[in-house]
């Protein structure tokens, strides 16, 4: 492995932390690697059992074995390695790394973040991150939403502007987005669970795509960066799961996920003879806000893309009459971890 460092300590350098190392962060540690700036030096990698100090100016060929063979830590967000100006990446779905967000930004370190539930958790959190970003603190969000996709940025460059969103709509869920392209009905809904997970596009406990959790703290993010603080509660989630499925101990689920069979199909095959297909939309505007399965004309521009896609339309006062369309992969460790390369750059820029 190359040289993640200079041979020689900068005042412009910063020591990196790197919690969480699945898919996304190996796929950060990848492209660090191949980047090979001088700036940004990986100081620690930590996952939710054990932690590797890395004090050396490269990373272990072994890190992985490293990782497993490393000391003991009680989970939480304590760092006291880290001085002011080093980056913290949470590329974990931890709900405890993310109540830990603002305390490492008081701490005076940047945050760098591909887990949802800082912004997009409760709505007092949200303020605390957005009061503590600046003066010298940076907040990277870009991949907590749309793998990377320019959705953030392009709320906050048009509020900036002056611009005042009416309305966003999208496919939020690059795992949806799979599940329902050209589903018709013809094979079991549950058959395609089974190879989302399979091929990696569904979490191993699909459960976490198919209850719109997922896609509620996406658009929570979206909402408030757009100006509307909305809570948790305020979002109402139509999700795919039955009792049966929710309350399934691990071994039985995949059984229970048969419940979706039926009922699926049913409603696939009646959208399409009205020439239509099934996509899973969330929305928001001042009315509130809703996810859930909608029936869409097939030249929806929510229905036209493919595989993971996101699809995302605003409505604002600049565009009024035709909304502003954002499209492009929607999940993926490498478009992720991209994003969050990208926030780590502009700290250094």
């Amino acid at each position: 492995m190359s040289a993640l460092v200079a041979t020689a300590e900068t005042p412009a350098q910063r020591r990196i932390a790197l919690l969480g190392v699945g898919t996304v962060g190996r796929a950060l540690i990848e492209r660090l690697d191949a980047l090979d700036d001088p700036r940004l030096r990986l100081g620690l990698l930590a996952n939710s059992r054990r932690r590797l100090p890395v004090h050396g100016q490269t990373l272990p060929r072994d890190w992985a074995q490293s990782l497993a063979q490393g000391e003991a830590h009680d989970g939480s967000g304590l760092l006291p390695d880290l001085q002011p100006g080093d980056i913290v990446v949470d590329a974990t779905a931890s709900a405890e790394l993310a109540a830990w967000h603002p305390r490492w930004l008081r701490q005076g370190l940047h945050v760098v973040s591909a887990n949802k539930l800082g912004l997009g958790g409760p709505l007092l959190r949200q303020h605390e991150i957005r009061a503590l970003a600046g003066e010298g603190r940076h907040y990277g969000d870009a991949a907590t939403v749309g793998a990377g996709l320019p959705l953030i940025r392009t709320l906050r460059e048009l509020r900036a502007g002056g611009d005042r969103i009416g309305a966003v709509v999208g496919v939020l869920s690059g795992t949806l987005a799979w599940l329902f392209d050209g589903y018709d009905g013809s094979e079991p809904f549950s058959a395609r669970v089974r190879a989302a997970v399979a091929q990696g596009f569904a979490e191993p406990d699909p459960r976490v795509d198919l209850s719109g959790e997922d896609v509620r703290r996406k658009l929570l993010i979206l909402a408030r960066t757009a100006g509307y603080p909305l809570e948790h509660s305020e979002v109402r989630v139509d999700s795919l799961l039955t009792p049966a499925i929710i309350a399934a101990a691990p071994d039985r689920l995949d059984a229970a996920l048969g419940e979706l069979d039926a009922p699926l199909a049913e409603r696939a095959a009646r959208t399409a003879r009205d020439g239509r297909v099934l996509r899973y939309v969330a929305r928001f505007d001042a009315a509130g806000a809703r996810i859930g399965l909608e029936a869409l004309a097939a030249d929806d521009p929510l229905a036209v893309g493919r595989g993971c896609d996101n699809r995302v339309a605003i409505w604002s006062t600049r565009y009024r009459d035709r909304p502003l369309q954002i499209q492009g992969p929607g999940a993926g460790a490498e478009v992720t971890a991209a994003a969050l390369l990208d926030d780590l750059l502009r700290i250094v820029a």
